[in-house]
Parts: C-alpha cells; sequence; structure tokens
C-alpha cells in the first residue's frame, strides 16, 4: 500500500523518521496542528497528488478528513496526533484497522482498546456465563456479584470510619468511589467504639445508593463481635473473621478470614506459620458451617511486603482453588510516592496470584482517585503483558518524548523582567467542588465573583468586565492553567505557589 503522511514544516524531520517507508507531503505552514482540511485539499490539489491508495493527516487537524477524499480522490483519514505514535498506525493499517475521518488514530486506538476490556467484562455478566462459573469451587456470589477466577477482580471501596459520617455523606461517597469504578461498598467502622444504632441505617444506606442506579453488595468492616452479630441479615460480605471471634459468628453471608487472634495479639509474621494458621482456621470454619469463606493472607505496608506477597503467593501455591482477598490500601497509604504506580504494580501482582478482590480506600489526599486508577489497573492487568495496549496509567510522565525544535533566523533577546505596575483591581483564585472560582477585588471590597471549568472562558469574563494590562492578563492565564491541572490530578491549588515541587 502507498501512503502519504501529510505534515507541517515544523515537523517534517520527525515525521520522515517514524514514516519510513512512505511519502511526505509538507504543507507550506509551520505547525500542523494550524491546517484545515481545506487548506490541505487546496495544498495536494496544487501538488498534483496522484496515485496513492491512502493518505493519513495530523490527528490534530480538526474536521473530516472527506473534503481532502473528495478533491484528491483518495481515501483519507486522521493519522495520531503526535509523529512517535506514526509506526503503530502503519502496523494497524497492514492489520485491516480501520481508520477514522473524524478521530485522530491514536485515540482510535484507545476506544478498540478498552472497548475489548468492555467486551470481556460483558462476556462475564451474561447468565449463563454466571449460572456456569458458580457451580466450579473458585467462584462465589456476595450479594448479587459474582466473584472468582472466573471474573474480572472486584474493588471493594472502603469508607473509613462510616458510624463519624451522616447518611448523606455515606452515600454520596459510596456514589464517588461506585462512578470510579468500585464493585463492592465497604462500610469501616471505628476501632475499640461500639456503635450499634449505626448499623441499623444500613437499610437506608443501601437503599439511598440504589435509587442512585446502583445496586452493589454492601460489604462491613468491624472487629467487634456485637457489631458483627447484629450486621449480619444487613451485609453482603463480612471482614475480618479471625481466630477471636470464629466460633460466635457463624453465618451463611460470606466471609473474609484473617489470619489474627485480635484478644490475644496473635498475628504470625513468618509466611509459612501465617499460611498454616490460616489454613487452621479455614478448617475450622468449614466444621463449624460457613458457606462462603474468602481468605485474605494480609498485605503488609514497606518494609514488609516482602514477606506479606511471599504468604500469598505459598498460600496460592497450596489452595490453588481458594477465593482470596488483598488489601492493597494498606501499602499505598503507607509510602510517600504517587499512588497510581504503586496501584498498578500491586494490581498486577495479585492478578498474577489470583487474587480476585481488591480492598482500597481514599483516606490522605496522597492516595486521592486510587479506585479509579485501580480499576484502570485492573483493566490493563486484563491482557497478557500490560504495555502497548492503547490505553494506559501514565499521567505525570511520558512513554514516548516528542521533541520539535525551531530553526532561528532572527534576533536574539535575553528575557528580562520589568518592574510590575500595580492595578485598583486584583483577583483571588482558588479551587472547590471540581471548578476555578475567581474574586475579583477593589481594596477590600468583593466586586464580582467568576466560576467554571475552562480557564479560555474565565479569562474572557474578565475581560469583558475588567480593564487589565496584558501582562496582568498573562499572569492570570498561568494561574488559572495551574488550577485546571490542579484539578485534574487531583492537587490542591494555592494562588502563586507553585504546582510541583523540584526534584528533578
Amino acid at each position: 500500500m502507498k501512503i502519504l503522511l501529510v505534515t507541517g514544516r515544523v515537523a517534517e524531520p520527525i515525521v520522515r523518521k517514524y514514516g519510513k517507508g512512505c511519502d511526505v507531503f509538507v504543507c507550506p505552514i509551520s505547525v500542523a496542528a494550524f491546517l484545515t482540511p481545506k487548506m490541505i485539499a487546496n495544498y495536494l490539489i496544487k501538488g498534483n497528488i496522484k496515485g496513492y491508495d491512502l493518505i493519513l493527516i495530523p490527528g490534530l487537524v480538526r474536521g473530516s478528513t472527506e473534503e481532502i477524499e473528495e478533491a484528491t480522490g483518495i481515501p483519507t483519514f486522521k493519522g495520531p496526533k503526535y509523529a512517535h505514535d506514526i509506526p503503530q498506525t502503519l502496523e494497524a493499517i497492514k492489520n485491516g484497522f480501520k481508520l477514522s475521518k473524524k478521530v485522530p488514530a491514536d485515540e482510535l486506538f484507545q476506544m478498540n482498546a478498552l472497548k475489548k476490556v468492555e467486551d470481556i467484562r460483558n462476556k462475564t455478566k451474561n447468565k449463563n456465563y454466571i449460572e456456569n462459573a458458580l457451580k466450579k469451587p473458585y467462584n462465589l456470589l456476595i450479594g448479587n456479584l459474582p466473584v472468582g477466577f472466573d471474573f474480572p477482580q472486584r474493588i471493594v471501596a472502603e469508607i473509613v470510619d462510616a458510624p463519624k459520617l451522616s447518611v448523606e455523606e455515606i452515600v454520596n461517597k459510596a456514589l464517588y468511589y461506585l462512578k470510579s469504578g468500585a464493585d463492592v461498598i465497604d462500610i469501616g467502622m471505628i476501632s475499640g467504639e461500639e456503635n450499634l444504632d449505626f448499623i441499623d441505617l444500613l437499610p437506608e444506606i443501601r437503599e439511598k445508593i440504589k435509587e442512585n442506579g446502583f445496586d452493589v453488595p454492601i460489604s462491613f468492616d468491624s472487629l467487634n463481635e456485637k457489631e458483627l452479630e447484629r450486621v449480619s441479615e444487613h451485609a453482603d460480605l463480612l471482614l475480618s473473621i479471625d481466630g477471636s471471634n470464629l466460633e460466635k459468628l457463624v453465618t451463611k453471608t460470606p466471609v473474609v478470614l484473617i489470619p489474627t487472634n485480635q484478644k490475644t495479639g496473635y498475628f504470625p509474621q513468618k509466611p509459612e506459620n501465617r499460611v498454616k494458621f490460616l489454613e487452621k482456621l479455614k478448617e475450622n470454619a468449614i466444621q463449624l458451617g460457613y458457606k462462603n469463606i474468602i481468605l485474605d493472607l494480609i498485605l503488609e505496608h514497606v518494609p514488609y511486603l516482602g514477606r506479606s506477597i511471599s504468604a500469598f503467593q505459598l498460600y496460592r501455591e497450596r489452595n490453588p482453588n481458594d477465593v482470596l482477598l488483598a488489601g492493597v490500601g494498606n501499602v499505598v497509604e503507607m509510602i510517600d510516592a504517587d499512588s497510581v504506580g504503586i496501584n498498578s504494580l500491586l494490581a498486577g501482582i495479585t492478578g498474577e496470584l489470583k487474587v480476585s478482590l481488591l480492598l482500597t480506600t481514599e483516606v490522605s489526599p496522597k492516595c486521592q482517585g486510587s479506585v479509579k486508577e485501580l480499576r484502570r489497573a485492573i483493566d490493563m492487568m486484563l491482557f497478557n503483558i500490560p504495555k502497548d495496549l492503547g490505553f494506559d496509567l501514565l499521567i505525570l510522565k511520558e512513554k514516548k518524548r516528542e521533541e520539535i525544535t525551531y530553526e532561528i533566523n532572527s534576533p536574539i533577546l535575553e528575557a528580562k523582567q520589568r518592574e510590575i505596575k500595580l492595578e485598583d483591581i486584583y483577583f483571588r483564585i482558588f479551587i472547590k467542588e471540581g471548578k476555578i472560582w475567581v474574586i475579583a477585588h477593589r481594596g477590600t471590597k468583593q466586586v464580582l465573583t467568576m466560576v467554571g471549568e475552562n480557564p479560555d472562558a474565565i479569562i474572557d469574563t474578565i475581560l469583558e468586565h475588567f480593564e487589565i494590562s496584558p501582562r496582568h492578563a498573562f499572569y492570570l492565564g498561568r494561574e488559572l492553567e495551574k488550577a485546571k491541572t490542579a484539578l485534574k490530578l487531583k492537587r490542591s491549588y494555592l494562588q502563586e505557589v507553585e504546582l510541583f515541587k523540584d526534584f528533578y
């Protein structure tokens, strides 16, 4: 197939580098993103372009390629937004992948990969599939949710210290988790306290969540025997049963067994001892009449992470059919590093060990977004190797570097900052409820408040109502963009304070 790549002057070298084997048509314009389909059509007609099977235009060009195709008579499609994705695009074409006239190729790859994820998930939602899977020893039901080897890993999102919150706050937190990708909502009780009256609110909480379109299992996390006894008819899963309360809480409700005895303070540290103790607890639980048992070896934080993973590995080798749970939040909360990579790695390790349930929470600011990160990571682990899928978890770092330099043919001036002239109007910028807020002041008096999500819209509104200098407008644009970045990354924003610390 003879393919023609269209680009601008600046990107020509990099397009030729990544588009080996293709001809390159360079439009007489600096930046390809400034091109329009009409401009490209006119340039190609003037260039008398013929003999090509396919034309690829830059993905950053707005609009449809139909106008180009009509003008040239050659099938024309959107290529990728960035030149380093050209090889992947060419390989996809070779393998019969259908490109779009409106959507950039790289976005199409992501949509296609996520469609594959959705297809896998939809398969496991089929009624006949579920019925057959539940006949196997390594699958079970938690409420109405099938869990086990034949289903994707499920996320249990914990609402920590739930009795301290109102019903409305609990429901809102649950809805946030569910929209982020959680499968089970875990009601975390307060350690060392007894809140029996709170348990009576669980039916109301469940109903309100259901009214918002989510009919999901509710798990209950407590070590208090009275709380566990009282909640058994309201919960779909009970965490955590151990050597101290095993004999008093026999139930048909699925339970999570952990290798501890809270009354004596016993917790075996060596992987082999931990595995043997949990195996003994499981044996006792079966004899007592427990029906659905899930095992948790307890995933410890650094510096004990290695031994706890070893315990999971050893247990899995000895008990190939048991359904396991791992509290990944224990690890993420206890290390001062970005949660994205840690959640990705833990999803990969637990997936390899066939851990069916991942328990997490979002208590500290550094863990905000953990549920959504885990959901994306689990989706990535549905493939053999979580690389080159078309979608990823790269947020702060990039996979490939795109470098464009310009040829300098003009005098060079060293930038110098001028003295700032104060104006009678100034602006306070902050973020709240997912939006950017700007309050205009004259002296101590508030004049006008503007709110929005788009920095361009806010700056346009400011310029419509106030006369400010270009320097002031540049300053506001910079700060508004910082605020938008903070919102995207779930970070705090303080006006005139750097968003990221120096590290590299």
